[in-house]
């Protein structure tokens, strides 16, 4: 992709960069499991596991196990206003990772607040259980939009690869593409959609997350899980 208007910026490998390839670690914040690594690299991937019962955050209500931010070069690479990103990776999304009634996020971008403390998502990919239905979807929150959702089933327990690329602009000047590819190159998901709102007035810079954020109220269908990451990279257009 160099050379035709995109230069890579970020492509981390957990065997050489560890976790520190990310800005941030969020492992057991509250400290309610001392001693258990949640995110570790292993080998070409990054692993992220969520106990249940057993793990909160420390907002009690909810369980957190990601990672943050882009680090290179020994600093944070946060995404700027008006910028046009492409973001690739794979998953392994396992069946004991549920889609749930209320919030099940496996991606992020984070908008932080100017004050350095807290901050609101711009994009959530979420598993989500909706109408009777599994599926992986895409939401736009200041925009108030599901951009794409998919079937969640056949996209289980295999490895897929995602690509999500996305101008962080304010509203209507935002827009986001995400594909999601199946093993053997059959693409499962492709929806381009513009008029968005991808960009936090005053925020001090977007980050990418991964992990498993989820909430604790959809009690029947929270386990023991775990998801698997690899194949990270991201360009900024030029």
């Amino acid at each position: 992709m160099n050379g035709s208007g995109w230069r890579r910026v970020w492509a981390p490998d957990p065997r050489r960069d560890g976790l520190d390839a990310f800005a941030s670690v969020e492992d057991d914040r509250a400290g309610v499991h001392p001693g258990v690594p949640h995110v570790r690299a292993l080998g070409t991937m990054y692993r992220f596991d969520v106990h249940h019962p057993g793990d909160v955050d420390t907002y009690p209500d909810r369980q957190r196990q990601e990672v943050r931010g882009m680090r290179t070069g020994g600093r944070e690479r946060r995404i700027a206003e008006g910028e046009t990103w492409r973001f690739r990776w794979s998953w392994y999304l396992t069946g004991a990772l549920r889609a749930t009634t209320s919030f099940t996020h496996v991606h992020q971008m984070f908008a932080s607040a100017p004050s350095g403390k807290g901050g609101e998502p711009v994009l959530m990919i979420s598993l989500r259980h909706r109408d009777g239905r599994d599926t992986v979807e895409l939401n736009v929150p200041r925009s108030r939009t599901i951009a794409g959702a998919t079937a969640l089933g056949p996209l289980r327990a295999r490895w897929i690869d995602v690509e999500l690329e996305v101008g962080f602009r304010p509203a209507p000047a935002g827009h986001v593409h995400w594909t999601i590819t199946a093993p053997g190159g059959d693409r499962v998901l492709d929806v381009e959609r513009g008029g968005l709102a991808t960009w936090s007035p005053g925020s001090r810079g977007i980050s990418p997350k991964w992990g498993v954020y989820r909430s604790l109220k959809d009690e029947a269908r929270l386990n023991d899980a775990h998801l698997l990451l690899r194949n990270l990279s991201s360009w900024l257009r030029t």
